[in-house]
């Protein structure tokens, strides 16, 4: 039983001794030596007597914890004692303070005190440490009677710093709190605000006092950038709208509802913050589900998320699988785990309008041919953010147990499927996404390009070439870069003028007699519903598109080798190697899943030139990111012996120097483009 609520028994009344005098902050009381005279007479000297032993007894217990975790620091090798911030701060002049006013600090964010004057007398954990019958104790005893009887509402003086507090004034009512394990106590604040670094604890300190600005909110708190301004979005906000007190009262329910069963559950012992699981949580189920259900349905949805929580401790939460599991299995292991199999493609638009879902549908139908016995194939058109939950259950519903989402923007549908549903496998089509319940995959179409910008290069005349995009997501920056280094390598004076086509005021017609190209990189393949030869590398001879080469993506390759891990039994080792990260498949040129096509129209050296560097790629020979490589801003890479791992390809948020152009903020882009630029979209680095 928590202290605070224990009774005291007959004999332990019997028992007791009056104390002394009165403990100071006792309140009701005053020191008239003895007998103590009650204001008001409203208790007895009994009454009086039972509150000061319950006191000591709490200091008695509050040591003991106190000298526990005094201990335990020192095993460990760190200050057991309070952290000073006199000790931690930066040089005077070089931070700025600014007063709060009286704020309601959560208690588990006050940390250590203002100077080291009262250090000592605490352990680490904010517990008294200093042996019972001295002064000390009787106060804190004393605070620890009226917390019980009235509670404490004096506030405390504190600093803030990095969103962590520092006690000036009310040590002993923090330690008092801190024991009872209250949630918070009013404290009147000054904030001090650090010189801005590249340091990331720094940058996400900067992005919370942004956040504070909109919401006065200093509970939650995140351990990756970029946090803060996710949670605004997930909540339903604008960036930069402020939040009423109404959605702020709202948001502390939903959030210690989260925190609370999160925390019952084990979330304490994770390395991720309990902001960095609800945040994911919110944007898994939306803001609005956690008032909506009941304790025991959010409880059991946090269960089902667990893996979840989990990943987000990893700063690689990714485990890359470059090339298809060859891993050979026996024959009745394969007969064993070879499941049969009903597989759902669900596509965001049509293949007749889209170039990126009839790739995808020509997979689709490269496995109907592959596997006319074994498989089992449905599609669905036309999924967008209203309706994809429903697509996903009514696969589900249809015996499907295998389902492809073909965008990125339907990653967190594929998500919450796949929670709700343990047995069905489900995979999206995106790149450098983490989650545990389902797998992703892509393609590293930059090889294709950087073998395309070759080629351009050496088709450019007159040292211009247009590289035109659609969204900027990751994988799209890789491919602008790769073409343009590929370009380069041929041809060192070579410019790319980059244009993107989700733009609201993209001309491309205006952008060729503007830029006079002598050549274009356009979409990557044609769309049957249009008789249009604007796709691949071509060139303009009068009005006319004259196409040199064409990137390929065989989907169906893709597909038939990730289904055959699965016939083959070799689903599950591709998972033994961490269970703690996520899956995603990025195969290339290697896996026979990248190819490019050239025209007969196309020099035979410049073709031979092209076979040569898809070799040198496919046997790993080669990496179009190798040696010294210059952004628009500066050196990218220094090392001219490295190349650039396939996590900072994926990560890509710069343009090499030859490339012409931006990429374009949000506001810019096409209402179309939103969902998927939400879900995967990068921005261009400062400076």
């Amino acid at each position: 039983m928590h202290p605070k609520n224990r009774k005291l028994n007959i004999a332990e009344l019997i028992n007791s001794k009056p104390p002394e005098s009165a403990p100071e902050g006792l309140t009701g009381a005053k020191r008239t030596g003895s007998p103590l005279l009650v204001e008001g007479g409203g208790r007895g000297i009994a009454e009086l007597i039972i509150g000061g032993n319950m006191g000591k007894e709490d200091y008695a217990k509050a040591v003991k914890l106190g000298k526990k975790d005094y201990q335990m620091r020192m095993l460990r090798g760190v200050k057991p004692t309070l952290q000073v911030l006199d000790d931690i701060l930066p040089e005077k002049g070089t931070y700025a303070e600014r007063p709060l006013g009286v704020v309601q600090i959560p208690i588990d964010l006050i940390v250590g005190t203002k100077n080291a004057g009262r250090s000592n007398s605490f352990s680490g954990n904010f517990m008294p440490i200093l042996r019972e019958g001295t002064e000390f104790a009787a106060k804190w005893s004393g605070l620890s009677t009226s917390h019980i009887e009235e509670g404490i509402h004096t506030p405390i003086k504190a600093y803030e710093y990095m969103n962590k507090f520092y006690v000036e004034e009310g040590n002993k009512r923090v330690s008092v709190m801190k024991y009872f394990e209250a949630d918070s106590i009013r404290g009147e604040v000054t904030r001090i605000i650090p010189k801005r670094t590249e340091d990331k604890e720094n940058k996400i300190y900067f992005e919370f006092l942004d956040f504070y600005e909109l919401a006065p909110i200093n509970y939650i708190w995140f351990s990756q950038e970029g946090s803060f301004a996710k949670l605004q979005e997930a909540v339903g906000k604008e960036p930069g709208e402020k939040w009423s007190e109404d959605d702020i009262r709202e948001f502390s329910f939903a959030y210690n509802r989260f925190a609370t069963e999160f925390r019952s559950q084990g979330g304490s012992k994770l390395k991720a913050t309990v902001g960095d699981a609800f945040l994911a949580f919110i944007m898994l189920y939306g803001f609005e589900s956690i008032s909506e259900k009941t304790t025991s349905e959010l409880k059991e949805l946090i269960t089902k998320s667990w893996e979840e929580f989990e990943l987000l401790q990893e700063e690689q939460g990714i485990e890359l699988k470059m090339k298809p599991n060859k891993e050979k299995k026996s024959l009745l292991s394969a007969l064993f785990s070879a499941p049969k199999l009903k597989i759902a493609f669900i596509y965001e638009k049509t293949p007749g309008t889209s170039a990126w879902t009839y790739a995808h549908e020509l997979g689709r139908l490269y496995l109907e041919q592959t596997f006319p016995e074994e498989l089992s194939i449905v599609s669905y058109e036309c999924a967008t953010q209203e309706n994809i939950d429903e697509l996903i259950d009514g696969a589900i519903a249809a015996g499907c147990n295998l389902i492809f989402t073909t965008t990125p923007s339907f990653v967190q549908a594929s998500v919450k499927a796949a929670i709700a549903n343990p047995d069905v496998r489900i995979m999206n089509c995106s790149l450098h996404t983490s989650h545990r319940y389902i797998r992703t995959y892509y393609a590293r179409m930059h090889e294709a390009k950087f073998l395309m910008g070759a080629i351009a290069g050496a088709m450019a005349e007159n040292n211009r070439l247009l590289y035109i995009e659609d969204y900027p997501i990751y994988g799209s920056i890789a491919n602008i870069n790769a073409f343009a280094l590929g370009a380069k390598m041929i041809n060192p004076r070579v410019e790319v003028f980059l244009e993107w086509s989700a733009r609201k005021d993209f001309d491309i017609d205006g952008k060729i007699r503007e830029i006079a190209p002598a050549c274009i990189s356009g979409k990557d393949m044609m769309i049957p519903e249009e008789a249009s030869r604007f796709f691949g590398l071509y060139h303009m001879e009068g009005e006319n598109p004259r196409n040199l080469a064409m990137p390929i993506c065989h989907w169906g390759k893709f597909y038939e080798q990730l289904i055959r891990t699965i016939m083959d039994g070799k689903w599950k080792s591709d998972d033994n190697s961490s269970a703690t990260k996520a899956i995603n498949y990025w195969w290339g040129i290697s896996a026979g899943v990248i190819d490019v096509i050239c025209s007969q129209r196309l020099p035979i050296g410049t073709k031979r030139l092209s076979e040569l560097l898809k070799a040198t790629i496919s046997s790993e020979q080669f990496n179009p990111f190798s040696g010294i490589l210059y952004s628009q801003t500066g050196v990218a890479q220094a090392d001219p012996e490295k190349s650039l791992a396939p996590e900072e390809i994926m990560r890509m948020d710069w343009l090499a120097e030859n490339v012409i152009g931006a990429i374009p903020k949000t506001e810019e882009l096409k209402e179309q483009a939103e969902p998927v630029v939400r879900q995967q979209g990068v921005k261009q680095k400062e400076g």
